[in-house]
């Protein structure tokens, strides 16, 4: 059944719409006719996770719409297919500001960015940029010539029908909660939720050996400067074996040789390596039997999180703001207080990714003490098994 309006109405107006009711922010009314929506949100896995319960309102909103993602060939991997919101995802061309190549725009590249937007181009009513400020993205998002088109803004980004500001430092699910407002939809989850399949949960199954608790570790993280050391990684998967527990260390390949520095430093039987082994699929099962996750600031903490699994975050404290995890029954943040450069004393608390920094890539999180991680986990494992009925 379609979601109903409050009867109930403020006379306030927001950009010429009626101002209704309120979510995170203004919920606007509901554009007519909505039987298709286009969500542009390219990145990594954490990106896509943040926008997942702007998603599911867009989707309580207009329960008759097709909502397609626009976005990274791992959103495909991982959402299609999927019970959930989302029927299908588009894989974006490669297109400056929206999702970049490795040796930048080509010819072939604008030829990608026509046909593209040939087959697309008009077959959406309603387009909804959930991607940066908008300098590329809702240039991007207008190509589509939807009817109706909503998002953020910074004040060098081309208007759509309906923005809010870009504010860099604000909570990503909370900016995407507020921009799928303005489209008349209301929150029904404050974080993202991943429905893992039974293929998914009996893959998962079979990492868990004799009954023991099962600790995984991501040592990975996109900017260097969010990376905890691999020794206090291995700390903590030392102390985790030695309590009898089992210990995996997962990554994609870029994390192999920072998981065999943790496993070569943890030196027990019961720490060991999967990262570069696994599939998308069969890193949601292993994550969704783990009984603690341990990670920086990264997609699979984030897809942890997103599959119910407890999670200890390693973050640098202004990431905390974009990205920690809202709640604390499940989660902890365990955060770095750092300010400036260990190496030049720069500032680091510029606003935004385009801001210049140092060229300095040392850990801004490597304070952060294993024993405090530890206790987390252990107080998290207490409260995972409890929960599990074990």
């Amino acid at each position: 059944m379609e979601q109903q309006l409050p009867e109930q109405r403020t006379t306030a107006t927001f950009g010429g719409s009626e101002l209704i009711a309120r979510g995170v922010g203004p919920v606007l009314q509901k554009f007519d006719g909505v039987r298709t929506i286009a969500v542009l949100r390219g990145g990594g896995l954490g990106d896509l996770m943040f926008a997942m319960p702007a998603i599911d309102a867009l989707a309580a909103a207009y329960p008759q719409a097709d909502i397609t993602l626009l976005g990274a060939p791992a959103h495909r991997v991982l959402l299609e297919g999927r019970p959930g919101s989302v029927l299908k995802v588009e894989v974006l061309p490669f297109a400056q500001g929206v999702r970049e190549g490795t040796s930048g725009n080509t010819d072939d590249d604008a030829a990608e960015l026509d046909r593209f937007f040939d087959r697309l181009g008009g077959t959406f009513d309603l387009a909804v940029q959930l991607h940066g400020g908008g300098r590329y993205s809702n240039p991007f998002l207008l190509k589509l010539k939807a009817p109706h088109t909503v998002g953020t803004r910074t004040p060098d980004a081309e208007p759509l029908d309906r923005t809010l500001p870009y504010i860099y430092s604000q909570h990503e699910v909370f900016r995407f909660l507020e921009v799928a407002g303005l489209a008349g939809a209301y929150p029904t989850t404050l974080e993202p939720q991943i429905e893992v399949t039974d293929q998914e949960h009996d893959g998962g199954q079979r990492w868990l050996t004799g009954g023991n608790e099962l600790l995984v570790i991501h040592p990975g993280a996109t900017d260097p400067r969010r990376r905890w050391p691999t020794s206090s990684f291995a700390a903590i998967g030392h102390r985790a074996a030695e309590d009898g527990c089992r210990v995996l260390v997962v990554g994609d390949e870029s994390d192999v040789g920072a998981a065999a520095d943790i496993v070569r430093l943890a030196n027990h039987t019961a720490v060991s390596s999967v990262a570069g082994e696994l599939s998308l699929s069969e890193l949601v099962g292993l994550l969704s039997a783990a009984t603690v996750m341990v990670g920086n600031d990264s997609g699979p903490r984030h897809l942890a999180q997103a599959v119910g699994t407890p999670t200890v975050g390693i973050y640098w404290v202004g990431n905390v703001i974009n990205a920690g995890a809202i709640g604390r029954m499940l989660h902890r943040v365990r955060m770095a207080w750092v300010t400036h450069c260990p190496v030049c004393g720069r500032d680091v608390t510029q606003v935004g990714w385009t801001s210049e920094r140092c060229e300095h890539d040392d850990s801004l999180v490597a304070a952060i003490q294993p024993d405090d991680v530890y206790a987390d986990v252990r107080e998290l494992m207490a409260t995972s098994l409890l929960l599990r009925g074990r």
